[in-house]
């Protein structure tokens, strides 16, 4: 059974940093392909990034340059790592994985099939 833990969230001012985990079991993450969303009250959740089974990287165009997605195969972990907090970034992030299809980089919410329970972050000015 997958199973996708989340930590790392909090609070923090505009311009720090915080850096998120998201531990796997069931799941082999250096070889799936995994993404982060994130959901601010009132709004859909949306897709921020996603790296595939060899480590290819995609951004949203609202994050690229300040948040960078990675895996640790021996921790068998998935990152996040966000730079220069916005106050708009408050949120609850969640990681996700979803089948690997090629060079396609799912941004739907739809096409992703195990979710952690997500961890919340709040960023003031």
């Amino acid at each position: 059974q997958v199973q996708l833990v989340e930590s790392g969230g909090g609070s923090e001012q505009a311009g720090g940093s915080l850096r998120l985990s998201c531990a796997a079991s069931g799941y082999i993450v250096s070889r799936g392909c995994m993404g982060w969303f994130r959901q601010a009250p009132g709004k859909e959740r949306g897709w921020v990034a996603y790296i595939n089974g060899i480590g290819t990287t995609s951004y949203a165009d609202s994050v690229k340059g300040r948040f960078t997605i990675s895996k640790d195969s021996a921790k068998n972990t998935l990152y996040l790592q966000i730079n220069s907090l916005k106050p708009e970034d408050t949120a609850m992030y969640y990681c996700a994985a979803s089948p690997c299809r090629g060079w396609d980089v799912p941004r739907y919410a739809r096409e992703y099939n195990f979710w952690g329970q997500g961890t919340q972050v709040t960023v003031s000015s």
